[in-house]
């Protein structure tokens, strides 16, 4: 089923019972990052569906009060095998919650277990119009779209439309300046990510699935409205950052966090979602395409940082190696 058939379906089967009144999304890694602007979306532009987005371990131990026979559980795993985001999906459908499951695996254990399977592109040449977090997105979109008939949707889908076109070409913009980075920051062994609204979630992403996970480089995100409260005390000549620009309402924190590191840093990475294209979808909707565009122009970033590094990214130490 396409994903506008999916909602409606849910929310006709819920007519009876009071309708959808909770869309809640639960996953781990980079999987819950990608969630991350769905939920920011229906949280910012809804006025009847509450939201959250949870590490899927602690949703199945310390659920929301209200989570029950009202709410809708969006689920995603890569490969469809995380045990903390099947169990989130099994507990739901105890609880005659319906499960909508993102994963690229539609015979995986997840699938199983979920009462809709969207299957998202993934992969070098996937069409990100179709990846997991657009996916997600448009799932909030369509909530919002036929429950409360979302002033923004034509506009959503307009931006869905062109992110594709606007990824690809930025990707072939930062490729010499990903190429510059990896041999400024190769040696390093701690980089802070910093970024605020719905793109936050790419900038812990790669704080922890990269940098961390496949680089072993010490990382930490810094949201850059919370920079002045504690975190810009370890700006220094020698500290390296990458800090995100996102377009839409949080702008003007991510640039009040640049200026500062212009003035007192010196190691920083700038990624402008503006410079790179984002500002042709329209102002009310592209706060929501920032993650997608960040996050695929750091994997320009990746690769040829895993080459200076010699590190590849599928390097591991424990993950898929020891028990845990």
């Amino acid at each position: 089923m396409e994903i506008k058939s999916i909602v409606a379906e849910i929310l006709k089967n819920k007519e009876e019972t009071g309708g959808v009144k909770e869309v809640y999304f639960a996953a781990c890694g980079g999987s819950n990052a990608a969630l991350w602007p769905a939920k920011y979306m229906l949280e910012a532009e809804s006025k009847s569906i509450r939201t959250g987005a949870w590490n899927a371990n602690e949703f199945n131990y310390n659920p929301p009060a209200v989570y029950g026979e009202n709410s809708v559980l969006v689920v995603a795993s890569q490969k469809g095998d995380t045990p903390e985001t099947v169990n989130a999906a099994k507990n739901a459908r105890a609880k005659g919650v319906p499960v909508i499951g993102l994963t690229f695996a539609p015979q995986s254990e997840l699938a199983k277990n979920c009462d809709y399977v969207l299957v998202y592109t993934f992969g070098p040449d996937k069409d990100i119009a179709g990846e997991k977090t657009v996916v997600a997105l448009e799932i909030a979109a369509e909530f919002l779209h036929q429950a409360e008939n979302w002033a923004s949707y034509d506009k959503f889908m307009d931006g869905k439309a062109k992110i594709d076109g606007i990824v690809k070409k930025a990707q072939k913009m930062v490729e010499k300046r990903a190429e510059a980075f990896a041999q400024e920051y190769k040696d390093d062994s701690v980089i802070y990510t910093m970024a605020s609204g719905a793109g936050y979630g790419a900038a812990y992403m790669e704080s922890i699935c990269i940098f961390m996970e496949m680089q072993w480089i010490n990382s930490s995100t810094i949201h850059t409205g919370e920079y002045f409260h504690g975190p810009f005390e370890i700006t220094d000549n020698n500290t390296a950052f990458m800090i995100q620009m996102s377009e839409g309402k949080t702008r003007f924190l991510d640039e009040r966090a640049l200026t500062f590191l212009k003035k007192y840093g010196k190691r920083f990475e700038v990624l402008d979602a503006k410079d790179l294209g984002l500002s042709t979808i329209d102002p009310a909707v592209v706060d929501y395409f920032n993650h997608s565009l960040f996050n695929n122009v750091y994997s320009v970033y990746n690769k040829h940082l895993a080459e200076a590094r010699k590190h590849p990214l599928s390097t591991r130490r424990y993950m898929w190696k020891v028990q845990y």
